[in-house]
C-alpha cells in the first residue's frame, strides 16, 4: 500500500519535472518569440502553469518525503492505525459502514477510505474490535462499534 503510493506519487514527480524542465521552457521560448509579452495569452498561460506545476511539484515531495518516514513496524497489529479496513455499526441505526483508513492530506480518496486526519479516523485510530468510537458532530455524537478489522499487516500478506 504505502508502497504503491510511493510508486504513484513519484510518477507524477517524474511527469511534472520533465514538463518543468522541458516543455514548459519550449512552450515561453515560443510564446516570446511572438513579440509583445503585455498581450501574449500564450506565455501568460505558459508562465501560470509553470507557477501550477511548481506548487505541485513541492507538495508531491513533501508528501514523499512523509511517506518515507512512516516505519510499518509502527503501525499496529491488533488496533485500527494506517491501512486498516474498519467495519462499524451504528449504535442508533444499526447500520453498518466500511472505512479504510488511508495516508492523506486531501489527496483523490476513492469510496470507503478516510483520511487518518478526518474526524472519523482519528475517533476510529487505536480502537480495537468490540470498542466504540465516538465521532462528534456538530448536531450530535455518534457512537459507532467496531464490529470487524483488518490492519495493514493482514492485508500486506
Amino acid at each position: 500500500m504505502i508502497e504503491a503510493l510511493k510508486e504513484k506519487l513519484g510518477s507524477e514527480v517524474a511527469k511534472l519535472r520533465h514538463e518543468l524542465t522541458v516543455t514548459l521552457p519550449q512552450e515561453i521560448k515560443k510564446a516570446v518569440d511572438h513579440g509583445d509579452l503585455r498581450e501574449n495569452s500564450e506565455y501568460k498561460a505558459a508562465l501560470e502553469r509553470q507557477r501550477f506545476v511548481q506548487a505541485r511539484l513541492s507538495q508531491l515531495v513533501q508528501r514523499l518525503s512523509k511517506l518515507s518516514d512512516i516505519d510499518v513496524s509502527q503501525i499496529p497489529t491488533d488496533r485500527v492505525g494506517l491501512g486498516s479496513r474498519v467495519t462499524v455499526q451504528d449504535q442508533v441505526t444499526d447500520e453498518q459502514e466500511v472505512y479504510e483508513l488511508v495516508f492523506g492530506d486531501g489527496g483523490e480518496l476513492i469510496d470507503g477510505q478516510v483520511s487518518m486526519s478526518s474526524p472519523i479516523g482519528l475517533a476510529l485510530q487505536n480502537k480495537s474490535v468490540g470498542e466504540l468510537a465516538l465521532l462528534k458532530l456538530p448536531t450530535r455524537v455518534r457512537k459507532l462499534k467496531i464490529v470487524d478489522l483488518v490492519t495493514f499487516h493482514q492485508i500486506e500478506m
